[in-house]
């Protein structure tokens, strides 16, 4: 995952994953199969003033990951704090472009399936990040070893920290979904070291994004 951030780098600090199961899983983009389809409601103003539903639909971008095995789907992303939202150039700019891992002042709404039994690779992204466990359950691993379960409902605060994911849903047998808001921030500084980003093997799948 990569944009034309000068704090994401391409280095790798943790050796590469051996090959996952479930290689294929993803057959036909979004959602992934044992998964139900998503709707997403975007709400507007009529020339009243009235609060309208302006469009329904299953969202803009899609994005399959390693062999087949995640598929992200963009629900909607800004560029700007505060948000204009005259004459809907938000919602335009939102469907216009796949958005890079994060905005520098936006936000990007991002939901994942995962096949079953799959793990991510370690990423650190310098952002703030609200994760929701939508369907099944995770695994969240931290680069100092700790870990903990999220189901259903849970939520996790990620305050630019190295972490990976682990699809443990039906004890490894079951797809799963999670959904990320992820939201800018100013340079971390931990014991005067600026943490940089990585994204790993994770970086082919936003390299090149106008960020």
């Amino acid at each position: 995952m990569a944009h034309n951030d000068s704090s994401i780098k391409s280095e790798v600090p943790y050796p590469p994953q051996d090959p996952q199961p479930n290689a294929g899983y993803i057959t036909n983009l979004f959602p992934a199969p044992g998964l139900r389809q998503m709707h997403r409601f975007i709400t507007g103003h009529n020339e009243e003033g009235k609060s309208v539903f302006l469009s329904q639909d299953n969202g803009d971008h899609y994005r399959i990951m390693g062999d087949k095995q995640a598929v992200a789907n963009i629900l909607y992303s800004t560029r700007e704090t505060p948000v204009d939202l005259n004459d809907n150039v938000d919602i335009e700019k939102a469907k216009s472009q796949e958005p890079p891992l994060h905005y520098h002042g936006g936000t990007v709404v991002r939901m994942i399936d995962f096949a079953p039994d799959i793990e991510s690779p370690m990423h650190r992204a310098v952002s703030l990040d609200y994760g929701i466990v939508v369907d099944g359950t995770f695994k969240l691993i931290l680069d100092s070893g700790e870990e903990r379960i999220l189901r259903q409902g849970d939520v996790s605060i990620q305050r630019a920290t190295a972490h990976k994911w682990h699809n443990i849903s039906g004890n490894g047998t079951l797809p799963g979904r999670m959904m990320w808001i992820l939201l800018d921030c100013k340079d971390v500084v931990v014991n005067g070291k600026k943490m940089s980003g990585f994204l790993g093997e994770l970086e082919q799948y936003y390299e090149g994004r106008e960020e």
